[in-house]
């Protein structure tokens, strides 16, 4: 595993194009092009104002600036480099910003959700689209990139309409059963759209492409609801995390329960193997101990080294107790994710902070518990394989597969804390992100560890 040299960065802005030549990231009000592979600066592009927002085209030939401030979207491009857009939303405000799937229309959402704005970069046409709703995931667009599903509310009703992506005209608009509707999600293969209420009410509803209500599953009532949601790579499952600590699978043929995934305090089982993160200082010799010490003792005085050791008995997770009488508490399965070959399914609950759970989908089980020494602030898997990279705002970065897991120490001067990181589309690589810089990490691939 290799580091890069550490580069500056503003608000976490670092992304990889889609086709994985280029890595993008914003520093105040410029956007800084690099080549993945050498990182070399190749474009170094100007704003107008601190940038909030970047999101690569799907094609890689563009990237869109958002400036929620000024109102202002900048687009620039990569094959001609003196070309540049500016939207300006007006007095109308701007809180969301995003491309349509052909990486050739913007989307700007106004503030107060009073309309979304279809911005053409071909034709400069603009349509205009009523209603959108202020919620969690209100836009989301079919994987093929044929479709988008808008959430909207009007009359105190919600409603989701369906849109064609080619030419924006609208193919479906239904009511939905929902009081306070929260989020919308596509299934991968873009034949089932995922409908769930807020919190306040447990119930999520599956609606076909034409708007017809496949099936509505409510675990329980009069109690705080869904809190997180999200689709198995191949489409055959919906994981449903709730504030109850709890999640549940739901199969794609009857859309009923296959699965409850508890997350209890104590993990007893001898069966499940709990791998916590230990720290330890290095020995020193005190025969080879000077005052005043050298540059080199004083950092090995002062480090601790962790690893992961595999707990022998039951084990008692590290438990937060969360404030009940106040809005959004720290209780439930707040993050939740598929890896990409299906086989695996991580979570976290959030009162059990520093725990992830990773749960086998093939028996439909828990596989493994990690236990870190911080809380988790992000896990995201290998875009190609059951590979899992873990951040807890350290100087650390976790990797887990079924073969075991690894603690690596970021060898960067300074207080380089990992607060954030994404994987390259080929998995070949990491960019771990801290407040104000990020660098590059480097994998072996699988052909090089053959040799």
């Amino acid at each position: 595993m290799n580091f890069s040299e550490v580069f500056k960065l503003s608000s976490q802005l670092c992304k990889f194009s889609p086709d994985g030549k280029l890595l993008a990231s914003g520093v105040q009000y410029r956007v800084v092009v690099r080549d993945v592979n050498t990182l070399q600066i190749l474009q170094l592009y100007t704003c107008l104002d601190q940038i909030q927002r970047i999101e690569w085209s799907s094609d890689s030939l563009f990237i869109l600036c958002a400036m929620y401030k000024r109102g202002i979207v900048q687009v620039w491009s990569l094959e001609q480099p003196n070309w540049h857009c500016k939207i300006d939303e007006g007095s109308a405000g701007l809180i969301a910003s995003c491309w349509s799937p052909d990486g050739r229309h913007i989307l700007n959402t106004t503030e107060f959700h009073l309309r979304i704005t279809v911005w053409s970069l071909c034709t400069k046409s603009v349509s205009y689209i009523k209603y959108p709703k202020a919620c969690q995931q209100g836009i989301a667009f079919t994987k093929d990139g044929r479709y988008m599903a808008l959430a909207e509310r009007r009359d105190c009703k919600d409603y989701v309409s369906i849109f064609v992506c080619s030419d924006w005209q609208l193919l479906r608009h239904f009511d939905t059963e929902t009081q306070d509707m929260a989020g919308i999600e596509w299934a991968p293969n873009g034949c089932v759209l995922a409908v769930w209420d807020a919190c306040l009410e447990y119930k999520v509803l599956l609606y076909s492409l034409d708007g017809r209500l496949l099936s509505v599953y409510q675990a329980y009532e009069w109690s705080l609801g869904v809190k997180s949601v999200a689709w198995s790579p191949s489409s055959q499952f919906l994981a449903i995390g709730s504030y109850d600590e709890k999640v549940r699978i739901l199969n794609h043929v009857t859309w009923k329960k296959i699965a409850e995934f508890e997350h209890p305090v104590t993990v007893a089982s001898p069966k499940i193997i709990v791998y916590r993160e230990v720290e330890k200082s290095p020995a020193v010799e005190m025969d080879k101990l000077v005052f005043p010490p050298s540059k080199a003792m004083a950092s090995s005085l002062f480090s601790t080294r962790s690893k992961y050791e595999v707990a022998q008995e039951s084990v008692s997770l590290h438990h937060v107790k969360p404030a009940i009488d106040r809005a959004n508490p720290r209780v439930g399965i707040g993050m939740l994710a598929f890896s990409s070959d299906n086989y695996f399914l991580a979570t976290r609950n959030d009162n059990i902070p520093n725990a992830l759970w990773i749960w086998d989908i093939q028996k439909m089980k828990l596989f493994v518990v990690l236990e870190q020494l911080c809380a988790i602030q992000l896990f995201q898997w290998d875009p190609r394989q059951s590979r899992l990279a873990i951040c807890t705002a350290n100087t650390r970065v976790y990797l887990w597969s079924p073969a075991g897991c690894v603690s690596v120490q970021v060898p960067m001067e300074g207080d380089f804390q990992v607060v954030s990181l994404c994987w390259h589309p080929s998995g070949d690589s990491l960019a771990l992100l801290s407040k104000d810089s990020f660098c590059m990490c480097y994998l072996e691939r699988d052909e090089e560890k053959a040799k």
